[in-house]
């Protein structure tokens, strides 16, 4: 039998659970998940391995207008991912009242096989789902539609076997024994901002970056320095907290995850710098690494 691997390039708009998918397929969890939008800002890609196969999933950013220059290079990710695809993954949900024409096109002249997710079935009556499954089945008839749920890992075996059917034979992309293509400092820093995402209001969470400045292996403890970047001086104090008091419990709910994902106790530092509208400056951007 002839080995089979792909790219699955995962789109959709922001908040319809494409990290939640990914992470089930995967089987670990590589995409933060909040409920808040626009939690994904880079490409992460999450690879699954069998003797016969290798699926080499691409999460993206949520599709969305931009509005900095940090939207735009998010939508890049979003492009190249359908350029490179073997098979789309196009995630929609039961509530997401009607798709853009934009998508709608994305869809259409996609030159590969695409698979639409009608994610979160669990929230609704099974007639709605199935009306959503007939309005999707419609809308792109040469496309497969499926009705999952992330959050309860409703139907992933049914995606999975799917994928590995529409799959070109190709050999391993990647080495066996890897899950993905970022390293573990990028995950610590995505953990961090995940933190933020979850204990910060308003727009607090995205002008935030995360740069971790140091990552010391010892026997029994790994040292962490991270900066987290912010666009005002306002947004730093209220990062910080009345006496350092925010800052600190956001350091103690990210090392406790760390900790967990590396394996070690951790020792972790956080700082706080203001730079200046991060968001809108291309060559800061460039050295936080987007395209």
């Amino acid at each position: 039998m002839e080995h089979k691997a792909g790219f699955v390039n995962i789109i959709g708009k922001p908040n319809v659970g494409k990290s939640t998918l990914m992470n089930a397929m995967v089987g670990e969890k590589l995409s933060i998940i909040t409920p808040k939008a626009q939690t994904t800002r880079q490409r992460i890609l999450g690879i699954v391995n069998s003797e016969d196969y290798q699926i080499v999933f691409s999460d993206t950013p949520g599709i969305v207008k931009p509005h900095y220059e940090l939207h735009k290079s998010m939508m890049k990710y979003v492009e190249g991912a359908i350029e490179d695809a073997d098979i789309l993954l196009f995630v929609t949900e039961v509530n997401e009242r009607e798709i853009e024409e934009e998508n709608i096109r994305r869809i259409k002249t996609a030159t590969v096989p695409v698979i639409i997710l009608v994610n979160k079935i669990d929230q609704c009556e099974q007639d709605v789902a199935f009306e959503k499954i007939e309005e999707m089945q419609e809308l792109f008839p040469e496309a497969t539609c499926i009705p999952v749920s992330a959050l309860h890992k409703f139907n992933i075996d049914a995606i999975l076997n799917k994928i590995v059917e529409l799959l070109p034979e190709n050999p391993p992309y990647y080495p066996k024994d890897e899950l993905t293509d970022r390293s573990t400092r990028f995950f610590v820093s995505e953990i961090i901002r995940e933190k933020i995402l979850l204990f910060y209001k308003q727009e607090i969470p995205y002008s935030v970056q995360v740069i971790v400045e140091s990552f010391i292996e010892e026997p029994k403890l790994t040292r962490i320095a991270a900066t987290i970047h912010v666009a005002r001086d306002t947004q730093k104090s209220i990062l910080i907290g009345k006496g350092g008091a925010a800052i600190k419990r956001l350091g103690t709910a990210a090392r406790k995850d760390i900790e967990e994902f590396i394996g070690q106790k951790v020792f972790l530092e956080l700082f706080v710098k203001v730079t200046k509208d991060w968001r809108d400056d291309e060559r800061t951007l460039h050295h936080f690494g987007y395209e």
